[in-house]
């Protein structure tokens, strides 16, 4: 997924092991940079249907209802644009270069069809998915319900900064998270999470340069460019990690107040960053910010 990856289990040792090998197989399934991955194979057969994995349905599933909830403001077939803006191929090979990268692809969630009962997904002709945006967060999911279902008291599970908490940390207490989008070292707060999703996404980070221009992977489905709309992070707390990631996604691509009206009509909370640095919570976050004594204790 691009990404470093963190579990830590409040259970027996060997759960780590299998929360591993639950990471790398939706890796196997989800990475459109492999080409025998489902997603893979979901693209080259745009325009027919394709069997799939029950997980790679909930994927696709998903990433329908967070397109449909945030009104297209996250939008799972920005593929093209993706590419168009640079990122057509692992982060760590993306370069600048002189001129964008051509694709045909275009978007059309709407024609994107889901057959539960036979697991098969079928995409529009001409349609790319993209798994970034709710991938992440889906993966920290599944292998928290998992690790949790085998018996752990608690499990955190961290993927490139989606996070899933259930139960209790190794203390018998809430599970604490420093937010730090922009990878300082010093975290703008720190929350606690019992049960729940938290997601952060930047435009700060994974940039590079197209004709001379700025580029970063967060499209606005609205203009096919990377957003550029004076909300540089959002951290969103939510019930589930995919639905966070999905809200702090779409909150990029919206003005700042359009941007907060929109996490807090899901019943989610955020705490959004300006393009000056300023802090914009909403009413409800601060159930979850806890505080650092000089001791380190919270």
């Amino acid at each position: 997924m691009g990404t470093d990856v963190h579990v830590v289990v409040h259970g027996p040792v060997e759960l780590a092991e299998v929360a591993r090998r639950s990471v790398e197989d939706l890796e196997q399934r989800w990475s459109r940079f492999l080409p025998d991955s489902e997603v893979s194979e979901l693209n080259r057969r745009a325009g027919a249907w394709v069997p799939v994995s029950a997980d790679t349905v909930e994927l696709v599933s998903r990433a329908l209802e967070g397109w449909q909830v945030t009104g297209g403001a996250y939008d799972p077939t920005v593929l093209g644009d993706v590419i168009r803006a640079g990122y057509d191929r692992t982060f760590d090979e993306v370069v600048d270069r002189p001129a964008a990268p051509s694709s045909t692809l275009h978007r059309d969630a709407a024609g994107i069809a889901v057959d539960r009962v036979a697991n098969a997904v079928r995409l529009p002709v001409g349609v790319g998915f993209d798994p970034g945006g709710v991938g992440k967060g889906l993966a920290a999911d599944l292998v928290a319900d998992r690790i949790s279902a085998e018996g752990a008291a608690g499990v955190l599970v961290n993927i490139g900064g989606d996070l899933r908490a259930v139960g209790y940390g190794p203390a018998g207490d809430d599970w604490t998270v420093d937010v730090d989008p922009a990878d300082t070292g010093i975290a703008l707060t720190r929350v606690a999470l019992h049960q729940g999703g938290l997601a952060t996404s930047t435009v700060l980070r994974r940039r590079w340069r197209v004709a001379g221009r700025p580029a970063h992977h967060v499209i606005d489905p609205r203009t096919g460019s990377p957003a550029d709309t004076g909300v540089t992070a959002a951290t969103v707390v939510a019930r589930c990690a995919w639905q966070a990631e999905v809200l702090a996604k779409a909150a990029l691509t919206r003005p700042l107040e359009d941007a907060l009206d929109l996490v807090s009509a899901q019943g989610a909370d955020a705490l959004l960053v300006d393009d000056v640095g300023g802090l914009h919570p909403t009413e409800g976050f601060s159930r979850f910010t806890v505080l650092a004594t000089t001791d380190g204790r919270h």
